[in-house]
């Protein structure tokens, strides 16, 4: 997208959304081997990419000033950090899913996503409303 027509914030905001569709991924394939033995749950930490995004980071934060330069772990949106849960001391097959966790994730999920596309999507009315010189 365009700089000129769409600032940090727009921008910034698909991100969030693509970061949440690769969460809806990560969700599904935790629930679709509750029952695989030594399978270890993963999920995308929210809170820590966003405290990092608005600069509330612990810790040192580095200024890439070159495109070549590598990225640290997490901060590229396209492969964002990925946790796995290690399994309960309880579970014999050394799985860490428990399926009651991953539904509440999904729906936290599902509810995130629709939030940021309303928003999106109201921001995308008012340049339309703007384009058309107030005639919508």
């Amino acid at each position: 997208m365009s700089a000129f027509l769409f600032d940090r914030l727009h921008n910034g905001l698909g991100r969030v959304l693509d970061l949440r569709q690769a969460q809806h991924g990560i969700t599904a394939s935790n629930i679709a081997n509750a029952t695989t033995p030594g399978f270890r749950a993963r999920f995308i930490p929210f809170d820590q990419i966003l405290a990092r995004a608005v600069g509330r980071g612990d810790g040192v934060e580095l200024t890439r000033l070159d495109p070549r330069h590598v990225m640290s772990p997490g901060a590229d949106p396209a492969r964002p950090e990925i946790h796995e849960i290690e399994p309960p001391p309880w579970a014999a097959d050394g799985n860490s899913v428990d399926p009651e966790r991953e539904v509440v994730r999904l729906t936290e999920n599902q509810m995130m996503y629709e939030a940021v596309s309303t928003g999106l999507s109201r921001r995308m009315a008012m340049l339309r409303y703007a384009a058309s010189d107030g005639r919508a």
